[in-house]
């Protein structure tokens, strides 16, 4: 019996179930309660999982499943991510909306991120940011109770949860956040993980959105995005950054293809060039 550590949101258990389904082998749920849950203040991504890795380091549970946006650049010595399964829609969708161009001026768009909030502001100067926070359905609630005129989230969460009607528009425009859309399995280096839940292409291009904003110093603080996406009939990844200023009044934004070994650091290095330092103090 393999026991799989998730947080206890509605989506944490979802993705957790996808994982165990593909284990091969019968597992259990462990609900962890982590210090996001109990309402830590939003800052380092590890309130999210440093719970779940204390977890496997104390030997209560055999791997962890994370939205694999949330894992730190440097995770607990003596755990590895040992697999990226097959990733989904890493964009942005727009609830209440068909997009950012048709809303009118001061419509209030709400979001719990950083980096959207700031990439909205950069796409449009005139509408009203407002925070909303909560689990997916949450969101979705004070959506409908008129708390905002429209919602930014995931398109993958709203996906796995089964909300995918709630979809009116995906915002090519804003550039995701790293590892939006996958999920990281985390474990003590021995769990050797099946064939299935490892995915070459998703595994090069989320360690390659990390390894940049590792080079970049970037935490739930910064307004960072960064996709890479495999170049159609070759062994090369294209990656696209942002960089900004929380109030989106000033941006850097960056496209290079390449290979995948050293491809975020090399992007890193251009946007650190270009003033990325300034924008990111």
């Amino acid at each position: 019996m393999i026991r799989v550590g998730t947080r206890g949101s509605a989506l944490a258990v979802a993705q957790a179930r996808w994982v165990g389904e593909r284990l091969g082998s019968s597992y259990e749920l462990v609900t962890v309660t982590t210090a996001g849950d109990r309402g830590a203040p939003v800052g380092d991504k590890s309130r999210w999982v440093s719970a779940l890795e204390r977890a496997l380091l104390d030997g209560e549970i055999d791997v962890a499943v994370h939205s694999a946006k949330d894992v730190p650049a440097e995770i607990a010595a003596g755990l590895s991510l040992v697999a990226i399964p097959p990733r989904a829609d890493p964009h942005d969708a727009i609830c209440g909306a068909p997009g950012l161009g048709g809303l009118p001026t001061r419509a209030r768009v709400g979001t719990s991120s950083l980096r959207r909030a700031a990439q909205i502001r950069a796409v449009r100067d005139d509408l009203e940011v407002v925070e909303v926070r909560g689990n997916v359905d949450t969101r979705l609630r004070k959506l409908a109770d008129g708390e905002c005129d429209a919602l930014v989230v995931a398109v993958a969460g709203l996906a796995r949860l089964g909300f995918c009607d709630a979809v009116d528009g995906v915002l090519d425009e804003l550039v995701p956040a790293a590892g939006q859309g996958a999920l990281a399995v985390e474990a003590r280096p021995d769990f050797v993980p099946v064939d299935g839940l490892v995915d070459a292409e998703a595994t090069a291009c989320v360690l390659a959105e990390r390894e940049l904003t590792r080079a970049l110093g970037a935490s739930c603080n910064t307004a960072v995005g960064a996709w890479a996406r495999v170049v159609d009939g070759s062994d090369e990844l294209e990656l696209t950054a942002w960089v900004g200023r929380d109030d989106g009044s000033a941006w850097i934004r960056d496209r290079v293809r390449g290979r995948a070994a050293g491809l975020g650091a090399l992007v890193a290095d251009r946007l650190l060039a270009a003033g990325a330092a300034e924008l990111l103090a």
